[in-house]
């Protein structure tokens, strides 16, 4: 009888890790674009956002997503 675990190949286990390791990347990088963007852009947290304060945000969002970009460029870079 086969186990549970060699049910599932080398190549599907690595894509399992990989789809995860991805998620954990996305929700980190969200959660600290959202802190570093609130903390410079949101001066009086109210129930919505000002024009400025939107403006601020997108910004702020797109800056360290370019920022990122060129980061995970230049590591890759080295390699």
């Amino acid at each position: 009888m086969d186990s549970p675990a060699s049910q599932y190949s080398t190549n599907d286990i690595m894509d399992q890790v990989k789809t995860q390791l991805a998620q954990a990347y996305a929700e980190q990088f969200l959660e600290t674009v959202r802190d570093k963007c609130f903390d410079k852009c949101i001066t009086k947290p109210g129930s919505s956002l000002s024009g400025s304060e939107g403006s601020c945000i997108s910004r702020c969002v797109d800056r360290y997503i370019e920022a990122t970009g060129i980061i995970s460029k230049a590591l890759f870079s080295q390699r």
